[in-house]
């Protein structure tokens, strides 16, 4: 899907509050999350590149969302290849 913000998809598939924008940089695909819930969000975390959250996802303890289910390069780049 897109918007004025980029490409996104939706991470948790039951909350449509919650976008995951995505864009190329060079030869990175990188990640920016929003939530209606928390505008916020949007101005205080950046784009992040997804071999930083390859290496955070190497510390999940499996407590808390799984970052390879929630930053899903499968999709990113189904969406780069489709909508941009």
């Amino acid at each position: 899907m897109k918007d004025d913000k980029g490409l996104y998809y939706h991470p948790q598939l039951q909350n449509k509050h919650v976008r995951m924008y995505v864009r190329k940089l060079g030869s990175d695909v990188e990640f920016r999350l929003w939530d209606q819930d928390t505008p916020d969000l949007w101005e205080e975390h950046g784009w992040v590149s997804y071999e930083a959250i390859q290496q955070a996802a190497k510390l999940y303890t499996g407590k808390s969302l799984d970052p390879n289910q929630v930053y899903d390069i499968d999709v990113a780049k189904a969406l780069l290849q489709d909508g941009g």
